[in-house]
């Protein structure tokens, strides 16, 4: 049996221990036949990406797990504690939208573990380098990753849980499913009308994605990535791989307020193995809100200034000219 047939089985095994239908559900259907994926729908949940060690190989919590958590959650919630002492500190719990744990013991169904694949010895390079250079005060607005500059979260990252607007409009037209993210209002364009991939050469933000019908599932296959979504973080959310990720995901409307939502990301250069996980698609009401993102805006200016600051730099900080560094008497520019 294929490693592919082996995880399909597990992942329903999973969705049917979280959903047993009373009896069989009637596929929606858009005017042309296809099935309907329609609405609006979030993924937020406080389910972590990897299973904690205390749920060993276990991939469903029982329900006095998931009362549990859901209670230590609302008690232990980071955002509402005090700053730091010259921290300004972030969003409170009035502004996040983490919703509540699945049945689930983490998104990730594959490996068995529950658990990210190492990085390949490349990635793990990337990374400690990334980590390096946070720890230093930012040079110029090109320190800062795309999401810092609200540009984009890379895929998978851009279709993951994890702390707030994982909120998505889904429309359809004969020939495409249109995906229009409320993080960073992002908007997938997905063909499904056979087209090819563009060459190889030819890369955007979020990818080039190509769907197709298997039955009442849409499969998207997702490739020429732009390789400059670089954040690799292992809490909820994985940012971006490199150009050569290749990202499988499969929707399946279960009932008319679920979707069932998987995805594959395989990329050899970041990870020594592909892994899946499931964060299904629960309908709620709309109207979804435009996404304004600042920190690209504003905060991108007091970023600077707090690093010359640190380097004692501030005196020559031209806050006119927030894309023109000037360190130590010299102009550097990007």
């Amino acid at each position: 049996m294929g490693q592919s047939h082996v995880v399909a089985m597990m992942i329903a095994g999973l969705v049917l221990s979280e959903f047993v239908p009373v009896k069989a559900q009637q596929v929606t259907r858009t005017a042309w036949g296809a099935p309907s994926l329609e609405g609006i729908w979030t993924n937020t949940t406080t389910t972590p990406l990897e299973r904690p060690d205390s749920f060993g190989d276990r991939q469903v919590l029982t329900d006095e797990e998931q009362a549990v958590l859901n209670e230590q959650d609302a008690e232990n919630h980071a955002a509402d504690r005090p700053p730091r002492k010259r921290d300004t500190g972030s969003y409170n719990s009035f502004w996040l939208e983490e919703g509540r744990r699945s049945k689930q013991s983490a998104l990730i169904v594959d490996p068995r573990d529950g658990k990210l694949p190492a990085f390949t010895a490349a990635a793990q390079q990337r990374v400690e380098a990334l980590a390096r250079a946070r720890q230093q005060p930012t040079a110029s607005w090109g320190d800062l990753n795309v999401f810092d500059r609200c540009i984009a979260r890379g895929m998978p990252g851009a279709m993951m849980p994890g702390f707030y607007n994982h909120n998505y409009h889904i429309l359809q037209s004969p020939g495409y499913v249109v995906i229009a993210l409320e993080m960073l209002h992002d908007v997938r364009i997905i063909p499904v009308d056979g087209r090819p991939h563009l060459r190889p050469e030819i890369d955007q933000w979020l990818g080039d994605p190509r769907g197709w019908w298997e039955g009442d599932t849409l499969v998207v296959e997702t490739t020429n990535v732009a390789n400059r979504v670089n954040e690799f973080r292992r809490s909820h959310t994985v940012f971006g791989a490199s150009k050569h990720l290749r990202l499988v995901e499969r929707f399946r409307r279960a009932t008319p307020d679920r979707i069932d939502y998987t995805f594959t990301v395989d990329d050899p250069t970041t990870f020594v193995t592909k892994w899946t996980a499931s964060a299904p698609l629960t309908r709620i009401d709309g109207p979804m809100f435009e996404y304004a993102c600042h920190e690209g805006n504003y905060a991108m200016e007091h970023i600077l200034r707090g690093a010359r600051v640190q380097d004692g730099a501030a005196e020559n900080f031209n806050p006119v000219a927030p894309l023109t560094l000037i360190r130590g008497g010299s102009n550097l520019e990007n």
